[in-house]
Order: C-alpha cells, then sequence, then structure tokens
C-alpha cells in the first residue's frame, strides 16, 4: 500500500527550526543563509560596531556593504555584548531557545566566554551545534589563523590554478569559504536526520582546510596513485585533450567538453579537420592525449574563423557541450539564469534595493524561498527577546539602558 505522506509546511521544508547564527564574514554566513532560504528561523547575533563584513568596500547601500548584503537575506539581528556576563547570558538562552547554533569563531574562543556545546547540551541534549574553522576543532595547526586565500594556498588548490608558464593564482570565487558552509550545511541536516531517531544533537567541526582537500577529488587520487604532481592546469584537463577552452576569431574564449569518442568525431568534423578522426595519433582518447602537443595546433587554428557565439551554436546543435566564457555582466542577464530566478531583488522598509545571486536550490510546487532583506544592525532585538525568549518590556529596557543589548530606531522587520 502507497504511504501517504503529510502535505509540505507552509514556509519551506526547515519551517518550525531556529538557527541561532554567530558568524562572521563568508563561510558561516553563506551557511546559514541557506537554512534561511529553506524557511528555518535564523537569528543572527552581532556585536554593537557590527561584524566586520558590513564595512568591507568597495559598493555600500545605505551603511551595509553589498559583501554583508549578499551573504545575509532572510535573517533576524539581534546585538549582543559579549564583553559583558549580561550578554553572554542573552546568548546562551537563544542557543537554548534554538535546534542549531552554528558559530565560525576561532576554536576556544566561545567556550572562554562561557558558551559551549558542552555545557549547553547537558540542558539542551537535542541541541545541534557546527563550528566552521580553518583547521578544525583539533591537530597542530588548529589555532592559526585562516582565510580564503590562505587556505586555497595551503590545500594545495592554487597550485592548480593559472596558466601552466605563468604564477598559481587563486580561484576567482572564494572556493574555500563557500565550500565551507555548504558542508556545514550537509552536515547539519545529516545531524537533524539522526536527531528525529535518537532525540540527540551533534557537535559538527567543519574546517576549511578539510573541504578544499576533498575537492582535489581526482587529482589527488592521481597524486596518491602516481606519485606525480600536478602542475597548473590553466584552461585544460588532465585527461581529456578536447576538454579546455579555445579561443575564437573574436578573441572571446569558447569551453568545450569533447569527452566521448562520438563528441571528438563531431568536433573534428565540424572544425573541418575531419581527416584527424583516422590518424593514428588520435585514434582515442588515451592516443590524443599522448598526442597533445602536436594535436592542440590542429584544432586552435580552425576555431579563429567564427565568433565564440556561432561555436558555440554549432556545438550544441551537434550535442557536444560548449559554452562562451561569460563575464558576469553576460552570465548574470543569461535567460536561463533569469528563468531559473538566479538574480534575486531585494528592498527593505527604507526603501534601501539590492540584487543578489538567488536560491540554486528548487523544491516543486510554489517557490517558498522568502526574500527578506538582509537585516539591519540590532533591527530584531527587541522583538527577538520578548517573542523568543520571554523577556519582559522591563527586562529589555534594562539591557538596553545597561548596553548589554541595542535596538536599532526606525522600521523593523519582525
Amino acid at each position: 500500500m502507497e504511504k501517504t505522506l503529510p502535505p509540505n509546511k507552509a514556509g519551506g521544508p526547515l519551517a518550525g527550526l531556529r538557527v541561532l547564527d554567530l558568524t562572521q564574514f563568508l563561510s558561516g554566513p553563506f551557511g546559514t543563509m541557506i537554512l534561511a532560504d529553506m524557511g528555518a528561523e535564523v537569528i543572527k547575533v552581532e556585536p554593537k560596531s557590527g561584524e566586520l563584513a558590513r564595512t568591507i568596500p568597495p559598493h555600500f547601500v545605505g551603511d551595509d556593504s553589498a559583501y554583508y548584503l549578499s551573504v545575509n537575506r532572510n535573517k533576524k539581528n539581534v546585538v549582543a555584548d559579549l564583553k559583558t556576563p549580561e550578554g553572554v547570558q542573552v546568548v546562551r538562552e537563544l542557543a537554548l531557545a534554538s535546534d542549531i547554533v552554528v558559530e565560525n569563531f576561532r576554536p576556544g574562543v566561545l567556550a572562554r566566554l562561557g558558551i559551549s556545546h558542552a555545557e549547553l547540551s547537558r540542558q539542551c541534549p537535542s541541541l545541534i551545534w557546527c563550528s566552521i574553522s580553518g583547521f578544525g576543532q583539533d591537530g597542530p595547526c588548529r589555532d592559526w589563523p585562516a582565510y580564503d586565500m590562505v587556505i586555497q594556498a595551503l590545500s594545495g588548490g592554487m597550485s592548480l590554478t593559472g596558466e601552466p608558464e605563468g604564477p598559481s593564482v587563486r580561484a576567482g570565487i572564494p572556493l574555500a569559504d563557500i565550500s565551507a558552509g555548504l558542508y556545514g550545511i550537509i552536515g547539519i541536516l545529516g545531524a537533524l536526520q539522526e536527531r528525529n531517531t535518537t532525540g540527540r544533537g551533534r557537535v559538527v567541526d567543519i574546517a576549511m582546510m578539510d573541504c578544499q582537500v576533498a575537492m582535489l577529488s581526482y587529482q589527488a587520487a592521481y597524486y596518491l596513485h602516481s606519485g606525480h604532481v600536478p602542475g597548473r592546469q590553466g584552461s585544460a584537463h588532465d585527461s581529456v585533450p578536447t576538454y579546455r577552452t579555445f579561443i575564437a576569431g573574436d578573441g572571446l574564449g569558447i569551453a568545450v567538453t569533447a569527452n566521448t569518442e562520438k563528441m571528438w568525431q563531431q568536433m573534428a568534423r565540424l572544425l573541418g579537420v575531419a581527416e584527424l578522426i583516422d590518424d593514428p595519433r588520435f585514434l582515442t582518447n588515451r592516443e590524443r592525449l599522448a598526442n597533445c602537443a602536436a594535436l592542440l595546433p590542429l584544432l586552435e587554428k580552425p576555431f579563429l574563423a567564427k565568433t565564440a557565439q556561432q561555436w558555440m551554436d554549432a556545438f550544441l546543435e551537434a550535442s557536444i557541450p560548449a559554452g562562451v566564457v561569460n563575464t558576469l555582466d553576460l552570465a548574470l542577464s543569461n535567460a536561463q539564469v533569469l528563468h531559473r530566478d538566479m538574480v534575486m531583488s531585494l528592498e527593505d522598509d527604507a526603501g534601501h534595493q539590492i540584487r543578489v545571486v538567488g536560491n540554486p536550490i528548487k523544491f516543486d510546487g510554489a517557490d517558498s524561498t522568502p526574500r527578506q532583506y538582509p537585516p539591519r544592525l540590532g533591527q530584531d532585538t527587541e522583538a527577538v527577546l520578548r517573542n523568543v525568549l520571554g523577556k519582559s518590556p522591563a527586562e529589555i529596557e534594562g539591557l538596553v539602558a545597561k548596553g548589554v543589548v541595542f535596538q536599532a530606531a526606525g522600521p523593523k522587520v519582525i
């Protein structure tokens, strides 16, 4: 008999879950935004001065940087001073009222302040705690400071990036930060599933370094198997010589991934070099790879006869995956990107507006992704203390008067 499932809750699959967000900059905020996009109530705690990401130049909307606004939508905001015992107590109470805590302080910092999973879990065994750090909560490097580029360098990923004749460069997107946020959410969702069975939470320990090493994937396997240290990859592939970027007649790059025999033969015909198909040097991918230095000039010259877009159209018609190397203005105006709602417009009550990238996780049915503008500093302090912690107006006023918490003036989203 077919099992009857209850209807999805309104507001997303994580509606009803509360997340305490003690993160800043990028890895943690990116991860908690994913939870918020899926309907969780995310309460972000900041110091009165605000997290430093709010001040990162060069682009601002009002007082807040575009950097901050890009990863903090759909959250509430509370300001609490963790340098005061009362501020620490407020955060402890918020943690105990939450399902999940996410933090990206250096290992041990929160525990020294009096906020730790070990202590809180005694009162709330179901609490899930996710720590994101550069190197993890243990090991000889756990106390090293780390940012995205440092991890890209130390993990080996940067050594693979750049043209073979040039220096290593960092990836143009913050891979170490973003991947740590993603792996953090994967761990949290796993812990939530286990909690459904056991009733107990877990500590999820995410190291940016671990995530980047994991993303070395087959390159790491190649080295571990062969002992050969790969160099900078440029726009090529270590295994498939026809999986690379070529320069078209208009000077733009066209990425082609002809990685099967059928695709290779179609590619040779499209380029007008069908005679290469029966050339003994290029009969199979193994031969083509071994004779790559001879093959590439024979392929590069024909590409100069047409524009990148013309080649892309021809390759797609022949069922060969290909794409123009778009600049961001072209990518973010692409018809498919816009159709998939991957450019999202946000506006707050004060009239501030910003466009950011959208939520890539699509569920069936009507889109339930909330579109709340990233919170102003302290905009929800009073509402959260009242509605979540049950504090009276007098108690809240007392905390505000002591400088323990801060409530922003003006319109607020509750």
